[in-house]
């Protein structure tokens, strides 16, 4: 089993220069500072897929697809924020699912898979969303890149991925990897210069109370 999927890489050779070109810096903000602006990715993805939902589901509903759409696109970007747990843990079940199948395609325990890897999720919140967002931003990398060689003709991307296929699962997995680390590291950084200056505010506020308790001293004393 591929990482890169043959049929998603055919569809997006079909795309035009500039959407391919678009997906390398999207997947690169996502690889290096994906926690770091979480909530718009969880706010966007959440909107993106309630308006594809919408297109998708209008026939059935009895409704214009761009009105349902844009409804539905408007209120999940609004309730996304409120149920960042709840999108969380249906994210990180669905990796799961997705990761064990991979691991191991004769497995046949997806609710199991779901539920444990939602908890899981749930429990190391921060590190399941650093860790989603740099595999994000990998495959979306490998993908635009592979339809760029493309659409300029250097390879047969669609061939190639499916020879090369063990070789794009070790890259992607090393990137996944290696932007896990950037991000760590970017928000260990930051936590730390928050604390430095809570600290420094703090013997601020203690100077500052001294010299005015000093003040105040002075003059009952006077």
């Amino acid at each position: 089993m591929s990482i890169i999927a043959s049929d998603i890489l055919a569809d997006l050779c079909g795309l035009s220069l500039g959407l391919l070109i678009a997906l390398l810096p999207v997947g690169l903000l996502l690889w290096l500072l994906g926690w770091w602006s979480h909530r718009f990715w969880i706010v966007l993805a959440t909107t993106v897929t309630a308006g594809v939902i919408g297109l998708l589901e209008a026939g059935a509903w009895k409704v214009q697809p761009i009105v349902i759409a844009v409804l539905l696109a408007i209120a999940a970007g609004v309730l996304a924020l409120a149920l960042v747990r709840l999108i969380t843990f249906a994210a990180a079940g669905l990796s799961a699912v997705y990761l064990v199948h991979f691991i191991f395609p004769t497995l046949n325990q997806q609710v199991v898979c779901f539920l444990v890897g939602g908890l899981v999720g749930l429990l190391l919140f921060r590190w399941f969303f650093m860790a989603a967002t740099s595999f994000a931003g990998s495959i979306l990398v490998a993908y635009g890149a592979l339809a760029l060689l493309h659409y300029r003709e250097l390879i047969d991307a669609v061939a190639w991925s499916e020879e090369n296929a063990l070789l794009l699962t070790i890259a992607c997995g090393v990137a996944t990897l290696v932007g896990f680390a950037f991000q760590f590291y970017v928000e260990r950084r930051r936590q730390r210069k928050l604390r430095e200056h809570a600290d420094d505010e703090d013997d601020e506020g203690g100077v500052a109370s001294m010299i005015l308790g000093r003040i105040g001293f002075g003059r009952r004393a006077a």
